[in-house]
């Protein structure tokens, strides 16, 4: 029987994580988040102070795995669920960095396509239209405006007592939209055949009914 793998790129903080969910609720489809597990090399490698060098002799160690438990994904190390550990801005702008690593990327590849041929999916990430799932039947790229991403995440992180200041957060997108479009290996960008989706001016309500809309036109 054929699943339906639905994709999901574009730059960090455009809500892709957020909407996924939603949308792969109302759909009934099994959610994959794979910066979740590129964040998770990440938290590996920086727990272990591993030199660039050796991270890809140390990768067979890392045992990293996605869990569906009570219908959600949880990111193991191991057999420790580091689902919230791997949300840190230390954590974010190391996995953009460890993502550009062909070891990195070879090893958690194959993971991906394996979850992809055996559910009906919905993967979000940078490259997965473009690279990671070439033939899937639907390309969404989810974007919005630098500002717009940074001021969303400054709200999320607003009650905190250690929140950047916005103008830190929108620094930091602006680096890693740099590092994400300009990294070797399979580098941020629109699939030929990715409908673009730009969030800036909707709420995430409207952005998910618009992503249900694109998907039931393309599939149905």
């Amino acid at each position: 029987m054929k699943t339906i793998n639905i994709a999901i790129d574009g730059p960090a903080g455009a809500g892709k994580s957020t909407i996924a969910k939603m949308v792969s609720k109302e759909l009934g489809y099994i959610y994959v988040d794979t910066g979740a597990l590129y964040r998770t090399i990440a938290l590996y490698i920086t727990e272990n102070d591993i030199a660039d060098e050796d991270i890809e002799a140390s990768l067979e160690k890392a045992e990293v795995s996605l869990k569906f438990i009570d219908g959600a994904q949880r990111v193991f190390l191991g057999d420790r669920d580091v689902s919230d550990l791997i949300r840190t801005p230390e954590i974010s702008m190391a996995a953009s960095r460890t993502s550009a690593i062909p070891a990195v990327r070879a090893y958690l590849f194959e993971t991906q396509q394996k979850i992809a041929r055996e559910n009906n999916i919905l993967m979000d990430g940078r490259d997965i239209g473009t690279v990671v799932l070439p033939n899937a039947d639907v390309k969404i790229f989810l974007t919005a405006s630098a500002e717009e991403r940074a001021n969303r995440r400054f709200k999320e992180l607003s009650e905190k007592p250690d929140c950047p200041t916005y103008q830190e957060i929108l620094d930091d997108i602006i680096k890693r939209d740099y590092q994400d479009m300009h990294r070797e290996i399979a580098p941020l960008k629109q699939a030929e055949d990715a409908v673009l989706v730009d969030t800036t001016e909707l709420n995430l309500e409207e952005s998910a009914a618009a992503i249900v809309k694109i998907i039931n036109e393309k599939i149905s």
